[in-house]
């Protein structure tokens, strides 16, 4: 499959059944959805971007295949919701959001990006490892109660 053609286009309002259906999949396949989650994918608008913050898709032959956000948490950025279909996956959309995410918050001048996740996603840590992020310590009491890694990456 050829995704050389993959778009990356901003979030629009018609676009948000598929930033919560592309999240709620993988939440649900390895963990739960938790109140925050569903929260922040239920209303976007309010908990992503009237704060500040991003989320972009993964656009290939007219069909949403992939979706990330940047949360402004007030003190950082945090790379969140970062989701590919699963019939996609292994194609590096993934990366390819990463790699946008990544030149955006440069663009933005921004001095890091953050995330949280869990040990036992081992395909995104490798990505994350391989993009630069390094592990930092996990405040005791993070906004998800399944994540057990937290990383940064300095620009």
């Amino acid at each position: 499959m050829d995704i050389e053609n993959l778009e990356i286009i901003a979030y629009q309002p018609e676009l948000a059944k598929d930033f919560y259906n592309l999240n709620v999949e993988w939440l649900e396949k390895y963990f739960y959805v938790e109140p925050y989650d569903e929260k922040v994918l239920s209303n976007p608008q309010e908990y992503v971007l009237d704060p500040g913050g991003f989320i972009f898709f993964a656009k290939y032959n007219n069909e949403i295949v992939g979706v990330v956000s940047i949360i402004n948490q007030k003190t950082f950025y945090e790379l969140s919701k970062m989701a590919v279909l699963p019939k996609y996956q292994g194609l590096k959309i993934g990366l390819q959001l990463m790699n946008f995410c990544i030149e955006f918050a440069k663009n933005q001048q921004w001095k890091s990006i953050t995330l949280y996740s869990h040990r036992k996603l081992v395909p995104a840590i490798s990505l994350y490892k391989k993009l630069g992020f390094k592990e930092i310590p996990l405040e005791e009491k993070s906004h998800y109660e399944r994540s057990d890694i937290k990383m940064m990456l300095e620009l």
